[in-house]
């Protein structure tokens, strides 16, 4: 079964960052109606023009992608890890990937209206996005992530190619997010004690949906998100509303959400039942799903280097970063020699959980050819493995 949607259709240092989690209120409300009243406008008034340009087809991604800091696929943009070389905790907007099942919609904010229903609320109504602006804010550091980063090594691995864009690990970043708890929405339409699922969907073309139990849902990091490292949410990130489901593959981070069902029973879509689930024999169906369900991102770390790239010989820094979906990182270890033999990496604050920790070692590097390798270990004893069993849809 073929992964939806994974199909290829044809700068700023932001450093000074402290070790804050969570914060009230991280972007004001006059500072965001000012970028909004500065940045909205070109999004809603794009389809307009000469005949000839309204003609256009619509692109895929809407944001520049040029080769020096992304890999194309398509309706897809991979980060090369080089323009993160020397940058501070959080990835700009501008080199933030992109993962689109189709193609960036454009979607006004004047008429967007989120609709709250199902069997798990009391009082199904619709929210306007001045309403969701009016919320109560929170702001909070942490990663989002495909599930199929580093798809690409399995066939290198397993000489098998699995299914999907073939990522190598330029498909996760790291951004301050702000918006409102979706628990304060979730209350605000008599959420039922009886409730079990809770499914946002988005407003592109397949109308990507994915259920996540009530738990996280109401957890206090969950949130609508309406802006993104300070700025307005970019169209290509989800404006005018995604969901952030922080440690979470990112199909559960919903973009463009337009409608969220909440249900006293289980929910189910196909990104929960034929996508986003390990299908191999090894790995037994779980009906209606064809194999176990993707929930928490492993482990995982990367280079701030090009692939297959060339660096003079020399003593030098090499720098990475190191992230989880269970929690902190607490120690990463470099190889200069395939394996053999490891030594401590040099943790740098901030370091915060769901997010990411860089890391740095010295390295004398002589003249030759070197494979480099990098494991993390979180808080919770969860190590970076040093191999994965090969899966149809090439997750994790």
């Amino acid at each position: 079964m073929p992964d939806r949607g994974e199909t290829e259709h044809s700068p700023g240092d932001q450093t000074g960052w402290g070790d804050t989690e969570t914060s009230q209120g991280g972007l004001s409300r006059r500072g965001f109606l000012r970028t909004l009243l500065g940045g909205v406008g070109a999004t809603c008034l794009g389809g307009l023009g000469s005949p000839v340009a309204r003609a256009q087809p619509a692109p895929l991604v809407l944001k520049p992608t040029p080769p020096e800091f992304f890999y194309n696929h398509g309706s897809n943009s991979e980060m090369r890890w080089e323009v993160m070389a020397n940058r501070g905790y959080l990835v700009p907007n501008e080199f933030f990937f992109v993962r689109n099942h189709t193609r960036t919609p454009r979607v006004d904010p004047g008429t967007w209206r989120l609709r709250v229903e199902g069997s798990g609320v009391g009082r199904p109504r619709a929210f306007t996005y001045d309403e969701i602006l009016n919320m109560p804010a929170v702001s909070v550091i942490r990663f989002i992530e495909c599930a199929g980063n580093g798809r690409s090594f399995f066939e290198v691995a397993y000489g098998r190619r699995a299914q999907g864009t073939q990522w190598k690990l330029g498909a996760i970043g790291v951004a301050e997010w702000t918006g409102v708890p979706l628990r304060e929405v979730l209350e605000r339409v008599g959420l039922k004690r009886t409730a079990r699922d809770v499914m946002p969907e988005g407003l592109d073309d397949l109308r990507v949906r994915r259920p996540i139990p009530i738990e996280k849902a109401l957890a206090e990091d969950t949130l609508l998100v309406y802006a993104m490292n300070g700025d307005v949410l970019p169209p290509d990130h989800g404006f005018p509303v995604r969901l952030l489901v922080p440690g979470w593959i990112g199909v559960a981070n919903i973009k463009w959400v337009g409608r969220i069902e909440v249900s006293e029973t289980p929910l189910y879509s196909p990104w929960n039942t034929e996508s986003y689930v390990l299908i191999e024999p090894e790995y037994r169906p779980s009906p209606p799903a064809l194999g176990p369900t993707l929930t928490v991102q492993n482990l995982k770390s990367a280079f701030e280097l090009p692939w297959d790239g060339e660096i003079p010989a020399g003593r030098r820094l090499l720098r990475g970063r190191s992230w989880s979906g269970h929690g902190r990182i607490v120690r990463v270890e470099v190889s200069f020699d395939r394996g053999i033999s490891w030594q401590p990496a040099q943790l740098r604050d901030p370091n915060i959980p769901q997010a990411w920790v860089r890391w740095e070692v010295e390295w004398d590097a002589r003249p030759g050819q070197y494979s480099l390798r990098a494991r993390a270990t979180d808080e919770r004893g969860n190590g970076q493995p040093a191999s994965v069993p090969f899966n149809e849809q090439g997750y994790l």
